[in-house]
């Protein structure tokens, strides 16, 4: 596996801003520190100031680069509209948030950086073990610094983490119905952070997702498919940090993702 020239700065970044902002807060937050940004949908204190280190830290390593985060979006959805042109750090400050408010794991760090639109490189830190998922686009994937290849389960039906949570009922309804019988469903960990190593290390064989805001996705998708898996919307096309829309499968192999969209878009 080749890393990305700036893997060590930007490793090391993370796991300052860890260390300083997202862990102590772990466990530790006051209710005035958790706020609903959308039904279901938390910020935290530790969320914005982890955006606020890591962007400060980001375009000091890479001259003219901007930084695209989940809060400055919510903020201000105009600036998803940038996301194509030039160098763009894509940062989810934490991923699986309201976990983090929680009080319990998973959740993550995660960042992508892109050219133009297409992501680049990627980074997702889980905190609580320190583990480290990278890739670099022609470069391969890893986890911890060696060398990962996605592989399936193994069992007798594909293992999915289906994320139904915010499709409309009737969508839902059909998935559920289709993947009856043919899919192994796996309970989802709420973190896309957590969602997308699982399918390279075999622990699932898939996971569709409807909501595919690039904070969530850019990350974790290169990474599989740097792996050697595939993330596609459901009609086949790649994912892209600058789509908008709805609708995304992942999957350990191309036939996996050929046997998954067969099941549950037909």
């Amino acid at each position: 596996m080749t890393p990305h020239p700036l893997n060590d700065a930007v490793t090391a970044l993370m796991r300052d801003v860890a260390a300083r902002i997202v862990m102590p807060r772990f466990r530790q937050l006051a209710p005035s520190e958790i706020i609903e940004k959308a039904p279901d949908d938390l910020v935290t204190i530790a969320d914005r100031e982890s955006e606020i280190a890591l962007g400060e830290g980001l375009t000091t390593l890479l001259r003219n680069s901007r930084v695209v985060g989940e809060e400055a979006c919510a903020a201000d959805p105009a600036i998803i509209d940038t996301i194509g042109a030039g160098a763009v750090w894509i940062v989810d400050p934490i991923d699986g948030t309201h976990n983090f408010a929680s009080g319990h794991p998973p959740f993550a760090i995660m960042i992508a950086l892109a050219e133009d639109g297409e992501t680049q490189a990627s980074w997702i830190l889980d905190p609580v073990t320190d583990q480290l998922c990278h890739a670099n686009k022609g470069g391969g994937a890893s986890i911890d610094g060696e060398r990962v290849i996605a592989r399936g389960s193994g069992g007798a039906l594909p293992v999915a983490g289906l994320s139904f949570t915010y499709l409309p009922k009737d969508i839902a309804a059909d998935m559920q119905a289709r993947a009856d019988g043919k899919l192994e469903c796996a309970p989802i960990p709420r973190c896309a952070g957590e969602q997308y190593p699982r399918i390279v290390l075999g622990v699932n064989d898939i996971s569709m997702f409807w909501r595919t805001y690039a904070w969530d996705h850019a990350p974790g998708a290169l990474f599989v498919t740097e792996a050697g898996g595939r993330v596609a919307r459901f009609d086949g096309t790649p994912y892209a940090p600058t789509q908008t829309g709805t609708g995304m499968i992942a999957a350990a192999t191309p036939e996996l993702w050929d046997q998954a969209a067969r099941i549950l878009v037909g």
